[in-house]
């Protein structure tokens, strides 16, 4: 079984044609890929399969097996590995996901999606945790995210913090990703998340670049467009207009390495 690893400002995937819907144990197959001791090692396990609604369509299996229903760099990935494989020659291209279906384009090795966001955000909310009470503002921006603004973004304990939230009873029963934010100034802002599915920090999230973004400007504390730099070093672009109808999430991506998957 060939597949890619491709990586998205610090979000490694291994990407896999499944348009003639070879693999069909999906969930176990992603435990074993993202193993990083017994497998390739990954974030994410990323399918791209035939759709009847758009071009592609993208399925994400997180590293526990569970399906994500969006994941930007994720989609950012699959981009990069349909212009690799010279699955096709558009530049633009239309993407079923379980989040709706997206667009985007990719220019040499950056990749711009357009983003959704879901309902309506939920801003000052009170989260009593065992040690303290925290403040958070829900978003949902293809998964669900729970920003939450800091002064030192370094002193954030995400490992420790991380779960408790992720699995707090007000976001029972689908869980949320969690971000912390630190404030630059009105065009930057640093982040680091905490991955439901993944369960973990990961060095990069789409979507939840996309969450803090949004989140800090309905804060007053940022505009577009606006730089999310990541744990990874790198610096994802964030655009939007005034009422939110137009995001995107643009950021670089590359080709780790290709190989086959024998199989154990």
């Amino acid at each position: 079984m060939e597949f890619l690893k491709i990586v998205g400002s610090g979000n490694d995937f291994v990407v896999i044609d499944n348009r003639k819907g070879i693999i069909r144990r999906r969930e176990e197959l992603a435990k074993k890929l993202c193993d990083r001791k017994m497998g390739i090692g990954a974030d994410g396990l990323l399918l791209i399969e035939n759709s009847k609604k758009a071009d592609f369509k993208m399925r994400i299996f997180n590293p526990d097996g569970s399906e994500a229903e969006m994941c930007g760099n994720g989609l950012r990935c699959v981009f990069r590995f349909l212009k690799e494989k010279k699955i096709t020659h558009k530049k633009s291209l239309m993407i079923e996901t379980k989040a709706g279906i997206l667009d985007g384009e990719i220019k040499k090795g950056r990749v711009k999606i357009r983003m959704r966001i879901i309902g309506k955000p939920h801003l000052n909310m009170k989260i009593p945790l065992e040690k303290e009470n925290i403040e958070g503002h829900f978003i949902n921006t293809g998964v669900p995210h729970i920003v939450i603004v800091v002064q030192n973004i370094e002193k954030v304990k995400v490992e420790q913090i991380g779960p408790e939230i992720r699995y707090h009873k007000i976001f029972q029963p689908e869980g949320t990703n969690v971000d912390w934010v630190e404030i630059v100034d009105e065009r930057k802002i640093k982040m680091r998340t905490y991955e439901r599915g993944v369960e973990g920090e990961t060095l990069s999230c789409g979507t939840g670049a996309v969450a803090s973004g949004i989140i800090t400007h309905l804060l007053g504390y940022t505009r577009s467009p606006l730089s999310v730099l990541t744990s990874s070093g790198e610096i994802l672009k964030i655009y939007f207009d005034e009422n939110l109808s137009s995001v995107y999430l643009e950021g670089d991506t590359f080709l780790s390495f290709n190989g086959e998957w024998i199989g154990r």
